[in-house]
């Protein structure tokens, strides 16, 4: 497996391109199966779990053609309407094709998902909401396995909790159901708009994305069309992260206003983060200005709350910084296995049940670590860039799952950091 070494202490100074959004992209990609005419999506990020996607929905006789970052996708009618264990286990967003085939051809059969071990995150959501829409479901060995030979109806589906995955998988199922589909409760980040966007420019009906209810009219066919997806806001961040943790100055090109103004936001309690919005909104200026004690108290919350994905950047972050702050990780109970990593490096850190207390860590010294899920990984990086001496990192093949050549990037803006192939 590659690892990443990295000798710290060096500010970041420089221009970093902000990739597409990988979260944006999976379920997008989910969507090429809602229609038998080309899909063409540009700004594709290129990730394993994009890699993932691709393997999954050729499987289901997808056809795709890549060229740098534009896919175009063709689905035709599959001979088997089941996902396999093997291409599901890598990744979470898998699941989001149970929507669409079901919409679509009224049956399908796919594995339990896998993806980072960060804690529970049931399917049960996505299955109550397409039960509501006339699905009967039947789990067994592992598969769930759905049959609505009638067609989907629309319904008026209240999620219990707020989920990303159920309501980007509601949705698409929605714009082939008959009749009208209400999610109350509905996630409002910036993903679901972003793939709102798309299914409006395939047709769909959708009203309300953004907001806490979200209103589908379903349409009998779906068609094809060009799009180009989000920039990656928790790439974004993580940079923005880099920043604060071990000064510099970078600007992060290819993001848009509405990102910009988020991570202004979520960053204020940061004082010494300063963020200048440039060229109408598509580049920001992120520099760490005159060091101030910082002592913040942040819980992560679903948007526009301060996001999960970001946490452990965050922790890592402030590592350094003169103060003590607290950090509640509010939405995946198991999303803490960076702290003991961290503590190898001598992280003067503290964690009881869901909250860590980060402390200032005025030698903080290189390890050898190992990555146990994807934003852990980048959170590794941030402490060997303000680390004395080498961190070597281990397992970053989740690192390849959602930052493209994070290593390069960084080593155009200063940082001695480079992958070590095995």
């Amino acid at each position: 497996m590659d690892k990443i070494q990295i000798f710290g202490g060096n500010p970041l100074i420089g221009e970093i391109k902000i990739s597409g959004s990988k979260n944006s992209a999976l379920p997008i990609m989910a969507a090429s199966l809602l229609t038998d005419e080309k899909l063409s999506i540009s700004n594709v990020p290129k990730l394993s779990d994009i890699d993932s996607m691709i393997k999954l929905l050729e499987s289901l006789n997808v056809k795709v053609n890549k060229k740098n970052t534009t896919i175009d996708f063709q689905s035709f009618v599959p001979e088997s309407l089941s996902a396999s264990y093997e291409l599901v286990r890598k990744m979470r967003a898998s699941f989001l094709i149970l929507g669409p085939l079901l919409a679509r051809y009224g049956n399908a059969s796919v594995s339990l998902p896998g993806g980072c071990a960060i804690g529970t995150r049931p399917v049960n959501l996505h299955l109550d909401g397409l039960e509501r829409m006339g699905v009967k479901f039947k789990i067994n060995s592992g598969y769930v396995t759905g049959n609505c030979e009638k067609g989907m109806k629309g319904s008026t589906i209240n999620l219990k909790k707020i989920s990303v995955g159920a309501t980007e998988n509601l949705m698409m199922a929605a714009t082939l159901a008959e009749g009208e589909t209400i999610l109350k409760n509905a996630a409002r980040e910036p993903e679901i708009i972003d793939l709102a966007k798309l299914l409006i420019k395939m047709g769909a009906n959708i009203h309300g994305h953004g907001s806490k209810t979200i209103k589908i009219i379903g349409k009998k066919k779906l068609k094809g069309c060009e799009y180009k997806i989000m920039p990656d806001r928790i790439e974004a961040g993580t940079f923005a992260l880099c920043v604060f943790g071990c000064s510099g100055k970078i600007k992060l090109l290819n993001v848009n206003k509405s990102i910009s103004e988020h991570l202004q936001k979520i960053f204020k309690p940061l004082k010494s983060l300063n963020m200048i919005i440039l060229d109408n909104g598509k580049s920001l200026l992120v520099k760490k200005i005159k060091e101030t004690q910082v002592t913040i108290k942040i819980k992560t919350k679903e948007y526009p709350g301060f996001p999960t994905d970001l946490q452990a950047q965050l922790t890592s972050s402030l590592l350094k910084t003169k103060g003590k702050s607290e950090i509640v990780e509010n939405i995946f109970e198991n999303r803490f296995m960076h702290i003991s990593e961290l503590i190898r490096m001598g992280a003067n850190l503290k964690q009881k049940g869901s909250k860590v207390i980060v402390s200032e860590t005025k030698n903080l010294k290189g390890a050898e670590v190992m990555a146990t899920d994807l934003r852990a990984s980048s959170s590794l990086i941030i402490a060997g860039l303000i680390a004395n001496g080498k961190t070597i990192i281990n397992r970053v093949y989740h690192l390849d799952r959602g930052y493209e050549e994070i290593e390069k990037k960084l080593k155009k803006c200063g940082a001695n950091i480079e992958r070590i192939k095995k």
